[in-house]
């Protein structure tokens, strides 16, 4: 198991001890004397350095190494597994809700995991019934959580926004019957935004994603309508307008995602950044193999190639007191989730559900339409309890690879869908997933160190 991890970035040598979350920047000589796993031997060190550095230097290292050890700075152990089993067994309530508002779609995007919003059955608008009816369903499984959150979801969401406002209205009942704080967000595609739309959504939604892909013609390559024409002159303008409409205490961010047509994805990046949009997010997408936009192993190397100059330009930038937020660099070294979160991740089929428009209960979105994984009805007012205390259990300690991962505390065993539906089982990480996670979050650790040090 790594207790540490070492990684370089521009040049610069980084340090991260996996259980505490320290970081270190360190010179190449105390770098090179590190082992991942334990501290080895000072003579050992001297031995194999010997034709590289002197014994005194390494000596000098060696001591301030042992320091930060005493310091429980390094090296340190593994606390949590007890904790994580014992959660394990713990009651679950629900804490968030993906609300497919909608199983439609007016746009035709190309990696659409979701059929064109259909999830693989025939279109759908819920109910101001079902809608209400879910929230009913949320709010007596969350137990004492104060705090439910429900993203808004489809297919697109707007296509249902007479139903939104009605539903959206009863929660706000809910709140000051039940005491429960109710956090409105929703995901869009931008295309059926106008004035009442945006003032209502900048008023009742927390949280805003609104989707782009970059430059125009990627696109137009991939966000494409029913008539076959692309879809960037259509919402530029009003992703603009809604994100200048939006309350300085409101969130948002723009958010894309790359494909194999565009693994040079830091110019979407920067052609967002560069139309003015501060907080951002283009994201891998997840295809299986033969799917023509799916990423492969050789596209590795030039994914990480970007992720390098997306660093580089953040911190310029940071430098110049013109930053911008990359959603995937976003990271906490001063201790960031609880413990629990960091062990258990989103919480998916057992805090966090989806409910379709006809009222099916799944783990999340997109497990919708696998019978396997159905949970059950927002009418029979329970949840498979088999199928939820077995989400409830895969977290980063019952899941091999994980556990032995230096990057287990960040990515919390990564996406449950993704990792079913690339190897079946929920315990086994989708692997090129990983590794572009561990990639970016080396970036995001030294972003953040380098940020800290120009304060």
């Amino acid at each position: 198991m790594a207790n540490i991890h070492k990684f370089i970035q521009n040049d610069e040598y980084y340090v991260l001890d996996v259980n505490t979350g320290s970081v270190h920047m360190v010179d190449e000589l105390v770098y090179d004397l590190l082992n991942e796993e334990k501290l080895e031997a000072l003579d050992e060190l001297k031995l194999r350095y010997k034709d590289k550095y002197s014994n005194e230097d390494i000596h000098e290292a060696y001591k301030e190494i042992e320091e930060l050890v005493k310091e429980g700075l390094l090296y340190t152990e593994d606390l949590y597994e007890e904790i994580a089993q014992k959660s394990g067994e713990a009651p679950s309530f629900i804490k968030a809700l993906c609300l497919n508002i909608t199983h439609a779609c007016n746009l035709r995007c190309r990696y659409c995991f979701a059929d064109e919003g259909k999830y693989h059955g025939e279109s759908k608008i819920m109910s101001v019934e079902v809608g209400k009816k879910a929230l009913d369903f949320v709010v007596e499984h969350s137990g004492p959580r104060k705090n439910i959150e429900v993203d808004l979801f489809g297919g697109e969401p707007l296509m249902a926004f007479e139903n939104i406002k009605q539903i959206v209205d009863y929660g706000k009942e809910l709140e000051k019957k039940h005491n429960k704080n109710i956090r409105f967000t929703m995901t869009t595609n931008c295309t059926l935004l106008n004035n009442e739309i945006m003032e209502y959504l900048n008023e009742n939604m927390v949280n805003i994603v609104l989707s782009i892909d970059g430059r125009k013609e990627v696109n137009d390559r991939v966000r494409i309508g029913a008539n076959g024409e692309g879809s960037y002159e259509r919402i530029l303008p009003k992703i603009k307008e809604m994100v200048a409409k939006r309350d300085a205490d409101k969130l948002h961010y723009v958010r894309g995602t790359f494909t194999r047509e565009n693994t040079d994805f830091f110019n979407d990046v920067m052609h967002l950044v560069d139309l003015g949009f501060k907080e951002i997010s283009v994201e891998p997408v997840v295809l299986p193999d033969e799917h023509p936009l799916s990423l492969r192993e050789e596209d590795i190397n030039t994914i990480f190639q970007q992720y390098d100059k997306l660093y580089d330009e953040m911190l310029k930038r940071y430098k110049e007191g013109n930053e911008f937020k990359f959603y995937h660099f976003n990271i906490n070294l001063d201790g960031g989730p609880c413990v629990y979160k960091r062990i258990s991740g989103c919480g998916a089929g057992h805090e966090y559900v989806a409910v379709t428009p006809t009222g099916d209960v799944y783990p999340c979105h997109q497990f919708v339409g696998n019978e396997d994984f159905k949970l059950g009805t927002i009418y029979e007012g329970k949840m498979n309890a088999d199928i939820a205390k077995k989400f409830h259990k895969a977290h980063i300690y019952n899941k091999p690879k994980c556990r032995e991962c230096w990057a287990r505390f960040y990515c919390s065993g990564g996406c449950q869908a993704n990792n079913y539906n690339f190897n079946g089982d929920i315990h086994k990480p989708y692997e090129l997933g990983c590794t572009m996670q561990k990639k970016r979050i080396e970036c995001a650790i030294a972003l953040k160190t380098q940020m800290m040090m120009e304060e």
